[in-house]
């Protein structure tokens, strides 16, 4: 006998889509999870090898606000992918986010968000930049009230914040270890 789900009922749908989902396991026992879809995202961290910085970017995120009185999220610019390739999302967002203009993308994975609640995947990029690919200000795209501040960080004091848990998002600290792993050089303490 293998897995399926026998019923599945829209709880709510708008940006997203909550469903209660029943399931059949192998061994026959019914289970009753809720689902949320939203479609998938991109994220990417933008890093400058020759001055060893990165673009993050802050915004407020209702749900660390509710969760810990969080006001403001420092992250990897990163968004929904809207019937495009992910590549191409992270461009968008980049510029959009951070207004900066990537030069070519490095792969780093595809990643399940949250599995036991989310079908989101993230596609993670790795992507230089230098300061002559600065287009616009950022901020985020017109109409979207994202009120993003862009923040251009030292990577040696990103690496800092790594080892002590100052990172608290998830992708982020993913993209900065895999940075780090590839390029270790590129943390070292500038005199």
């Amino acid at each position: 006998m293998s897995i399926t789900i026998e019923a599945r009922t829209t709880i709510y749908s708008g940006w997203t889509t909550l469903s209660l989902a029943r399931v059949r396991l192998a061994d026959g026992t019914m289970l009753e999870r809720v689902i949320e879809d939203h479609g998938d995202a991109a994220t990417v961290l933008a890093y400058d090898p020759a001055r060893k910085c990165a673009l993050l970017v802050q915004q407020f995120r209702a749900p660390a606000f509710y969760r810990a009185g969080i006001d403001g999220v420092v992250e990897a610019v990163a968004g929904k992918i809207e019937g495009e390739a992910a590549q191409s999302c992270a461009r968008r967002e980049a510029l959009e986010e951070a207004g900066v203009e990537l030069r070519a993308l490095e792969q780093v994975g595809n990643v399940w968000t949250s599995p036991g609640f989310t079908t989101e995947r993230f596609s993670l990029f790795l992507a230089e930049y230098r300061a002559a690919d600065r287009r616009t200000a950022g901020g985020g795209a017109e109409g979207e009230h994202e009120n993003i501040t862009v923040l251009e960080l030292p990577l040696a004091g990103l690496k800092q914040k790594m080892m002590t848990g100052g990172i608290d998002d998830l992708k982020t600290l993913a993209l900065l270890q895999a940075l780090l792993l590839r390029r270790p050089e590129l943390f070292a303490e500038t005199l």
